[in-house]
């Protein structure tokens, strides 16, 4: 399958995906990536080429990348290797 442009519909599908499905991991960029110590509850709104926005525990925050994002591809793998490189436990 094709990868698409990361357009705002694709945008959406990946949050929506992100926050149905991974809400734990979306928990966790927040709190490693976003330096908040004991964050609530998190919820991805959008993502773009450069940053992810993230609405935790009320406020919006963004987490940006190390690299622009190419495509709905790119953005799963760069999700993806941003999780694994966390620490664990």
């Amino acid at each position: 399958m094709a990868a698409d442009p990361l357009t705002p519909a694709v945008s959406e599908r990946i949050c929506k995906h992100m926050n149905n499905d991974h809400g734990e991991a979306v928990l966790a960029f927040s709190r490693h990536y976003g330096g908040l110590a004991a964050p609530v509850a998190a919820r991805m709104l959008r993502i773009e080429t450069e940053q992810m926005f993230l609405e935790v525990d009320g406020a919006e925050i963004k987490i940006g990348f190390d690299h622009p994002l190419s495509d709905s591809e790119d953005a799963h793998r760069t999700l993806v290797a941003m999780l694994r490189a966390m620490p664990q436990g």
